[in-house]
């Protein structure tokens, strides 16, 4: 084996681990950053999926935002692996929506206990802010948190 095929995406992304009851900051972004959820239609049957796929008991949604190009997203995951949820989250908005909708892969970020899962739903949740989209969260509509 080479010494760049150690570190290709596949093999990162087998070696990947999930954890029941970790809560994990996942960010993933569309293809070629196309802002497909500008379209209303778009954001809200993406957010349709997500609460779907945590009323089947795979997640507890903590704070999402879905941005024109990306999505953050802060979970607790409850049932199955990181990947299979992510993966099929993506695979059913893009069918919904149409299209190749997602670049592969995805950005994850374990917290640790210690961490301020608050801090990090806020940080979430004012990305709208900081890419000077609106002047006030509330302004924003592709967004939600849930108190902890």
């Amino acid at each position: 084996m080479g010494k760049d095929a150690r570190f290709s995406s596949n093999r990162l992304r087998a070696g990947r681990w999930s954890g029941e009851g970790q809560i994990y900051l996942i960010t993933t972004v569309t293809k070629h950053r196309r802002p497909v959820f500008q379209d209303l239609f778009a954001a809200r049957e993406l957010i349709r999926v997500i609460r779907s796929d945590e009323a089947r008991g795979s997640h507890r949604m903590l704070a999402f935002v879905v941005m024109p190009d990306h999505l953050h997203w802060l979970l607790e995951l409850r049932n199955g692996s990181l990947s299979q949820l992510v993966g099929r989250v993506k695979s059913i908005s893009a069918k919904r929506i149409g299209g190749r909708v997602w670049q592969d892969g995805f950005h994850d970020r374990a917290l640790r206990k210690e961490e301020d899962i608050l801090a990090t739903a806020r940080y979430v949740v004012a990305n709208p802010l900081r890419a000077g989209l609106v002047e006030r969260i509330g302004d924003y509509p592709h967004w939600d948190a849930v108190w902890l």
